[in-house]
């Protein structure tokens, strides 16, 4: 069997995984909604959460799969940052609150570019916030960062929330990867997947670093 087969049949597999979770929480909800005096209200609302989590993993799975029988695409042209960067920020900040989590974000220079479309740049930023504020943790300060690092440039996502094993840290770019705090949080398992993805068809590089009860930081370093 070819590394291809594989790594397609490995990915198979932890998408029907992936899957069959959310599909057995829907099937008992539905079970209990049969019961007498069942709350149908609360049942449904529950239901449509467990919905939205299986569509969230599909377009993510679709999307991924785009992305690698496209990689050229990832790449063509180049976008101002900040403006993008900004938007990011500012439409999950009501969200961040809720979760008690700070957003802030630094830009060294207006004027930076870098050699992503807007959209993918937006999937990139949109990915590693949704990231912090599923598992940084309340009271946490998630900092936002854009500079140039001689012929790099560096977007760095940084928190001070709950952070991961140091071991971890690698591994999170992996498909369906979870550390420990994420494991029973809600979320694809594809997100940081599809930083990486970007990022490198992109000619850059991602990493992470982080400790438990020390934060997260997640570094994309792209040409410059």
């Amino acid at each position: 069997m070819s590394e291809y087969e594989e790594l397609r049949m490995a990915f198979t597999a932890a998408v029907s995984h992936e899957l069959r979770t959310p599909l057995a929480r829907l099937l008992a909800l539905l079970e209990s909604a049969e019961l007498p005096g069942a709350d149908l209200s609360g049942l449904l609302q529950r239901a449509r959460v467990e919905v939205e989590e299986m569509t969230e993993l599909v377009d993510d799975i679709l999307f991924l799969s785009a992305l690698e029988g496209e990689r050229e695409v990832v790449s063509l042209g180049d976008t101002l940052a900040g403006p993008v960067l900004r938007e990011a920020v500012e439409e999950r900040r009501e969200r961040a609150e809720r979760a008690g989590v700070t957003l802030e974000f630094g830009l060294e220079d207006e004027e930076l570019r870098v050699p992503l479309r807007r959209r993918m740049l937006s999937t990139v930023a949109e990915n590693l916030l949704e990231n912090t504020i599923r598992y940084a943790g309340e009271g946490a300060t998630c900092v936002v960062t854009l500079r140039r690092e001689g012929d790099r440039i560096v977007l760095e996502v940084r928190d001070d929330g709950a952070g991961v094993p140091e071991a971890d840290a690698p591994r999170l770019f992996e498909r369906f990867f979870r550390s420990d705090r994420a494991r029973t949080t809600r979320g694809s398992g594809l997100g940081l997947a599809i930083v990486k993805h970007v990022v490198e068809a992109a000619g850059g590089n991602v990493e992470a670093r982080g400790a438990r009860g020390r934060g997260l930081d997640v570094r994309c370093s792209l040409p410059g």
